[in-house]
C-alpha cells in the first residue's frame, strides 16, 4: 500500500460537480482530494475483500446471538421494538449496502474500527468520483477495487419483485451530501426498472385514519429507503407509528443491531481469536484505548486516551451515551496523514473501497476522500 502525490486535474471542481458532488469544498477545504492517490497490489485488494466477508458473516452471526438471548438493552433498543426487528431478522428483510471502516496498512490484516451499517454516506464518490478519476489518471489502463455501481443496481434489482408501486427516498432537508447520496441511489433503483420518488424526511406525514406514513400527494408509502438513522427514528414524535403500520424500510429494522457499536464487544466475545478484530469491552481497558459513544456519528465524541491520559478527542452531541472502549489500533500515516479504508458491502457482496485521510487519528466529517487504483 503505497501513497503518492500527484497533480490534481486543472478543472476539477467542475467535473466532480458534474458527477453530482456538489460537496467537494465545504467551508474552502478540500473534502475531494485528489493532489494524493492510494496504490494497492491485487493481493492486497483480494485481503480487504476477504476481511470484508469475513466480517460480514460475523455480524451477521452476531445479529442471531443479540436475538436468541434477547440483548436488546445493550443496544439501547426500546423493549416494545424487539418483536418488530426480530420479525424484520426472521421474514429476511434484505439489506442493500453497509460500510465497514478498517485498519490497514498493507501488511497485517485489516482491523475493524467500526461498522457503518444503517445510514453510509461517502458512496457517490466511491462509486462514481473515483472511478472517473481513475479514467483520467495517467492516460488510463488501471483498475480499481470498485464494482459499487453494478452491486447496487443488482441489489435493487433483488428488491424490485417486492415492492409494489413507488419506493420513496427520503434524506434530512439542507444536506447537500446526504440529498446527493440518496439520490445516487435513487438513480440506480431507477435503472434496475423501479418507480421512485424522492421527499424530505421532514415532510413524510402520518395518516391517523389509514393508520400509514403518507407522501406529499397524501399517498401510502409503502415502501422507503431513509439516510435517516433508526436510532433518531424510534425516538421521533411519530417513531412508534412504525409499529402500527407495514410500510417497509431500506435498511431493515434488524440493522438497528448492527449500527450501534456494542456491535464491538459483542464480536470480540464471540471471535477473540479472529485477525480481523480489535479488543474491545464495555468498560475501560488498561493502556491506551479510544472510547466510542454508542450511537455516535462521524466521529464525535470520541477520545483517544492513552495510558490515563486523554490525547485526542472530539466534540459533539452524545456526551451522556454509554461508551464501547477499544483498544487503540496504530493507523497507518503517510506524510502525517493518518487513512482508514471504507470496504463496502453491498447486496452480499464487498465489492470496492473509498480511503480517508486526516491529520487526526479521529476520523471526522470533512475528513479527506482520496482516490485508489490497483497496480501490481
Amino acid at each position: 500500500m503505497e501513497r503518492l502525490r500527484i497533480e490534481p486535474r486543472p478543472d476539477w471542481p467542475a467535473i466532480v460537480e458534474g458527477q453530482g458532488m456538489i460537496y467537494h469544498s465545504p467551508e474552502g477545504q478540500p473534502y475531494w482530494d485528489e493532489s494524493a492517490c492510494y496504490r494497492f497490489t491485487s493481493a492486497q485488494v483480494d485481503e480487504l475483500e476477504k476481511a470484508t466477508y469475513e466480517l460480514d458473516s460475523m455480524c451477521l452471526d452476531a445479529v442471531q446471538h443479540v436475538l436468541d438471548n434477547k440483548l436488546f438493552d445493550r443496544f439501547l433498543i426500546p423493549p416494545e421494538f424487539a418483536d418488530y426487528v426480530t420479525q424484520s431478522w426472521e421474514t429476511d428483510e434484505i439489506t442493500i449496502y453497509g460500510r465497514f471502516d478498517l485498519a490497514y496498512d498493507g501488511a497485517g490484516p485489516p482491523k475493524l474500527l467500526e461498522y457503518n451499517a444503517d445510514t453510509p454516506t461517502a458512496l457517490l464518490e466511491a462509486a462514481v468520483v473515483q472511478w472517473h478519476w481513475l479514467q483520467a489518471f495517467e492516460g488510463g489502463g488501471h483498475d480499481q477495487f470498485n464494482s459499487i455501481h453494478e452491486r447496487l443496481i443488482e441489489a435493487w434489482g433483488a428488491v424490485k419483485p417486492s415492492v409494489g408501486g413507488a419506493l420513496q427516498f427520503a434524506a434530512m432537508g439542507g444536506q447537500d451530501e446526504d440529498f446527493m447520496t440518496v439520490n445516487y441511489l435513487r438513480d440506480t433503483a431507477m435503472q434496475a426498472g423501479l418507480e421512485t420518488g424522492y421527499l424530505d424526511v421532514e415532510q413524510i406525514g402520518w395518516n391517523e385514519a389509514q393508520k400509514s406514513f403518507v407522501d406529499l400527494a397524501e399517498q401510502p408509502m409503502w415502501n422507503c429507503f431513509k439516510l435517516y438513522p433508526w436510532e433518531w427514528m424510534i425516538t421521533d414524535e411519530f417513531g412508534k407509528k412504525v409499529l402500527e403500520n407495514n410500510t417497509r424500510w431500506f435498511e431493515p429494522p434488524w440493522k438497528m443491531i448492527l449500527s450501534n457499536k456494542a456491535t464491538l464487544p459483542l464480536l470480540w466475545e464471540m471471535f477473540p481469536e479472529s485477525p480481523y478484530l480489535v479488543r474491545a469491552l464495555r468498560e475501560p481497558l488498561g493502556g491506551a484505548y479510544i472510547k466510542k459513544p454508542l450511537r455516535a456519528r462521524e466521529g464525535a465524541n470520541v477520545s483517544v486516551v492513552e495510558y490515563g491520559i486523554t490525547t485526542e478527542s472530539t466534540t459533539g452531541p452524545y456526551e451522556a451515551e454509554p461508551c464501547v472502549y477499544q483498544e487503540l489500533v496504530k493507523l497507518p500515516c503517510f506524510e502525517g496523514n493518518y487513512v482508514v479504508v471504507g470496504s463496502w458491502m453491498v447486496n452480499g457482496y464487498a465489492c470496492g473501497v473509498g480511503l480517508r485521510e486526516d491529520t487526526r487519528r479521529i476520523t471526522g466529517n470533512t475528513s479527506r476522500f482520496v482516490p485508489h487504483f490497483i497496480a501490481d
